[in-house]
């Protein structure tokens, strides 16, 4: 995800903590922890901060709750952290006989088939058709615990890749760090909850750009109609810009949701903010005139300069992140993260370099 500024001092959780920091180091020695020490070592800081007399017995629970449900998900996505994946939301309530859940387990299906998992909330309904469709061996489930459990047959059970959460935060966390992409077929609160955040993070940068895909069978208006109440109500009121649809992909087909997420990283492969810029890393090298158009067309996204090539960066380095990749660079305005988005369709638009 995009580098955050430093929060407040305020929100320091060192703040008035006087941690016995040789202690630290010596348990961290005895364990021989070596690999992100200075972060185990914050850690444990933090930790130890939770025994301050002004912090309630409820806040300690939900940090250990919180910590070890990350800890968790990190252990169940991490074999699997190269390959693709795509989170599906949708209702639990969708029924087997429902065109929706029948669109819901070809998508499954056909996106498996490009070599992608899925990642879904591990219930009923559209979940289950999810999972039904890509297969066990290649999904994920990410459920909450709920005071009425409903009573369902969870193809995911006793799976590794199966992760239960008893916070929503967490959970929306663990679809978000592991996706690749989006799809969202009709639901209800839970899942325009989870439309409207997924939008929000990525009109304000807070989630790396990556294909949202709002799948409806042929003949239904869900996503329609919220399209239009979104242009209608958002739009026309100028509450969000023109750019901002273009962070999401109306469809019907699922043919065509597939093209739609295969195609967002046919050239485009990921980014990372370093310093100044915005390094987007590259599957191959773009053409002298494709990157000439590329600073024509979206000369507005440059605080200045050009949008270049550039070679690694010393701190993509020193993480190991994408080394061999070509790369571009821009100085990016960052309140423009729906013409971000085209910006990166139109990188994958780009012919190869034939160097």
């Amino acid at each position: 995800m995009p580098t955050a500024a430093p929060e407040a001092d305020r929100n320091d959780y060192r703040a008035g903590v006087d941690p016995a920091q040789s202690d630290i180091e010596a348990l961290l020695e005895s364990r021989q922890i070596r690999r992100d020490r200075a972060l185990i070592s914050r850690l444990v800081e933090a930790a130890l901060a939770f025994a301050g007399d002004d912090v309630d017995r409820l806040d300690v629970k939900i940090a250990v709750r919180t910590l070890t449900e990350q800890l968790s998900s990190a252990r169940a996505f991490g074999p699997y952290r190269n390959v693709r994946k795509v989170a599906i939301f949708g209702s639990a309530r969708t029924q087997p006989s429902e065109p929706a859940y029948v669109a819901a387990e070809d998508f499954g299906r056909a996106i498996a088939e490009r070599q992608w998992m899925v990642i879904t909330g591990g219930g009923p309904g559209i979940m289950t058709a999810g999972v039904h469709g890509a297969g066990v061996d290649r999904s994920f489930g990410v459920t909450i615990e709920l005071p009425f459990e409903p009573v369902h047959s969870n193809p995911l059970a006793g799976d590794p890749k199966s992760v239960r959460f008893r916070y929503f935060f967490n959970r929306k966390l663990a679809f978000m760090r592991a996706a690749d992409a989006y799809v969202l077929l009709p639901g209800g609160f839970g899942t325009l909850d989870e439309a409207f955040e997924l939008l929000t993070l990525m009109q304000t940068g807070r989630e790396t750009p990556c294909p949202i895909v709002l799948l409806e069978p042929a003949g239904d208006a869900y996503w329609r109609s919220f399209r239009h109440f979104v242009e209608v109500e958002l739009l026309d009121a100028h509450l969000i810009d023109a750019a901002d649809l273009d962070l999401f992909h109306l469809t019907t087909d699922v043919d065509d949701a597939c093209d739609y997420i295969e195609s967002f990283y046919r050239v485009f492969h990921s980014l990372r903010y370093v310093d100044r810029h915005l390094v987007v890393r590259l599957n191959g090298e773009v053409s002298d005139d494709c990157l000439g158009e590329l600073n024509e067309r979206f000369s507005d996204l440059l605080v200045g300069g050009r949008i270049e090539r550039c070679v690694t960066t010393a701190q993509e380095r020193r993480d190991d992140d994408h080394v061999d990749l070509p790369r571009l660079r821009l100085e990016f305005v960052r309140a423009k993260h729906g013409r971000l988005h085209a910006l990166i369709r139109a990188i994958n638009d780009c012919q190869p370099s034939s160097d």
